[in-house]
């Protein structure tokens, strides 16, 4: 997975805060979109792009998508940061 699609995604606030929301465990996308005053469409791009990114897993449970975080990226996007500032965070 390229970092350019994991940047894209992080670089939005709204999206952040949904990554944030995920860390307590998984959700559904109701449980994600109840936290915001956005659409139910506006919700769903965010969490496609953070699908996109792989920073979010998602699995369906009956009529539910519930999405959870994907901490290996994170690892990913952290070994990247040392790599450039030069050397352990």
């Amino acid at each position: 997975m390229g970092m350019d699609k994991t940047f894209k995604a992080l670089a939005d606030e709204q999206r952040r805060e949904m990554l944030q929301l995920l860390r307590a465990g998984p959700m559904t996308a109701g449980d994600i979109g109840a936290q915001f005053q956005l659409t139910g469409a506006t919700v769903s791009y965010h969490l496609s792009v953070l699908k996109a990114a792989d920073l979010v897993r998602v699995r369906k449970e009956g009529t539910y998508m519930i999405y959870e975080l994907n901490t290996s990226v994170f690892e990913d996007v952290l070994a990247f940061i040392a790599a450039v500032k030069g050397g352990a965070l």
